[in-house]
């Protein structure tokens, strides 16, 4: 532990490894809304706060629970739901008249690819501008879940008990993994044609 008159103790959030706050004020001098993205072990959680004296203030969000509502019956934690999850918040956001923002991934690492990403390229499709280098947004292929039923597939094929267990989640549902990409095309299309991301 550091001593002396010139010692200044780290704020407890950035010792508990919660907040970056360099980071965080540079993003709120920019002036602009910030998209959060943060994520549970089942979901997907995405907001658009802006900074004030009080605190942040939540101007809109969506969670990937949500989109059981538009007919997802997939992982609400994957890939795919990610990007759902960001295409709906960009819909609402965009009722209520925001459109710029700034990426907030808190501490996350950022990975080309990885999900955060996935929630951004469905907020840059429903028409929100948020700069970024386009080299992380992860493949469409990807965000459709090809790689998912590919799998899927091949596993059906050589062990069906492996598939039924490996899969039990998405076939309790009454998803056929296989057709994943078909039901993604279909949430997709319910979530754009919702009015401001609701029904």
């Amino acid at each position: 532990m550091g001593r002396g008159p010139r010692y200044r103790v780290v704020f407890r959030r950035r010792r508990a490894n919660l907040t970056d706050y360099k980071m965080r004020k540079a993003m709120i001098l920019s002036g602009m809304p910030r998209l959060v993205v943060r994520f549970s072990l089942k979901y997907v959680y995405v907001q658009l706060t802006e900074a004030s004296m009080s605190g942040d203030r939540i101007l809109a969000s969506a969670c990937s629970k949500e989109l059981e509502k538009f007919g997802w019956r997939a992982s609400y934690g994957n890939t795919s739901a990610a990007y759902l999850t960001g295409l709906l918040l960009g819909k609402r956001v965009l009722a209520i008249g925001v459109e710029d923002a700034i990426l907030d991934i808190g501490l996350r690492k950022p990975s080309a690819g990885a999900r955060v990403f996935a929630v951004l390229k469905g907020v840059i499709d429903a028409g929100l501008k948020v700069p970024c280098d386009e080299r992380v947004l992860p493949s469409e292929e990807r965000i459709k879940g090809e790689h998912i039923a590919s799998y899927a597939g091949k596993i059906s094929e050589e062990d069906q008990q492996r598939y039924r267990r490996q899969f039990s989640q998405y076939l309790s549902r009454g998803l056929d993994t296989e057709r994943l990409t078909d039901h993604f095309d279909h949430v997709r299309d319910n979530v754009l044609s919702a009015v401001g991301g609701d029904r």
